[in-house]
């Protein structure tokens, strides 16, 4: 089975201020949610993948991790303590509890699946229910990089075509890049929590090719070359940047000129640098 990318964890100290600058790109975001032990999210939503942009909230009363147990908010609260940026990689999953099992017999994920609800609003504003269990991976070389999957029992209440058009054109996610001193030392784990076989498409890089998408490896040099601004960790694995196909890539570049948003055109690409997009590069490329 090949995995897709369900979301990506966006980790940001101003949750209000992140959805303004995601607002000036383009994009339809999400009202403000609130999980049971603190943490707070606005999402953007494509079809079958969204960016989660994520604070913790006042009063959060973050539960620490324990021995088989991952605490997704004391991660992001972790995180936060020493930056902003892209978090976590988050894939799909029919089964959380099978993944959990097969992560821990691979040796990455010792950890019971986590369940949790939320409430959602429609389009309409009415309330309404999703709910998610998470099976959690985690690679010891990695510990800036978070990486789990995402069961969701009700998918009719939240997938909705109606938060899933934006006036910049973007229809989903296209790449994320993970930067790595020695990318050959990721290429185990993320074999394991991917199920997917890297290709090198250059000496040092790895590429692993998920259902709609890529999930590629570099050195933090690479990362600088491809995505202009990257705010990499020198000595250890981070998420640097990820890639969202547009329907006109021509519009895109007038419309982030109209709002003062810094970009530059890298290859086929226009890529906002991380300095000025809360630690990620966000970059843009056609839909083919």
């Amino acid at each position: 089975m090949t995995r897709r990318i369900d979301h990506l964890v966006i980790a940001v100290h101003d949750l209000d201020k992140a959805a303004d600058l995601y607002r000036r790109l383009g994009f339809q975001v999400g009202a403000r949610n609130r999980h049971s032990w603190g943490t707070e999210n606005r999402i953007v939503q494509f079809p079958g993948a969204f960016l989660e942009l994520i604070t913790v909230g006042e009063g959060a009363r973050i539960p620490p991790h324990e021995q088989g147990r991952f605490s997704f908010g004391a991660f992001v609260r972790d995180y936060l303590n020493d930056r902003e940026g892209l978090a976590m990689l988050v894939l799909d999953s029919p089964d959380a509890k099978a993944d959990a099992a097969a992560f821990a017999e691979k040796g990455i994920g010792a950890f019971e699946p986590f369940h949790f609800e939320r409430k959602g609003r429609r389009p309409d504003g009415t309330e309404t229910v999703v709910a998610f269990s998470l099976a959690f991976a985690a690679d010891k070389a990695a510990p800036k990089a978070g990486f789990f999957v995402c069961q969701q029992h009700f998918p009719e209440n939240f997938w909705n075509p109606a938060f899933q058009v934006h006036e910049n054109g973007a229809t989903g996610l296209a790449t994320v890049a993970l930067a790595a001193p020695d990318p050959d030392r990721c290429k185990r784990f993320l074999t394991d929590f991917t199920g997917a076989v890297p290709t090198s498409p250059a000496l040092h890089d790895l590429s692993f090719r998920l259902a709609d998408s890529h999930l590629d490896v570099m050195t933090p040099d690479d990362a600088a070359e491809s995505y202009v601004s990257v705010e990499a960790e020198m000595n250890q694995p981070c998420f640097v940047a990820f890639t969202l196909r547009v329907e006109d890539l021509p519009a895109l570049s007038k419309r982030l000129d109209a709002a003062e948003m810094p970009y530059q055109h890298v290859g086929s690409r226009l890529v906002v640098p991380a300095s000025a997009a809360f630690g990620v590069a966000v970059a843009f490329e056609a839909t083919q």
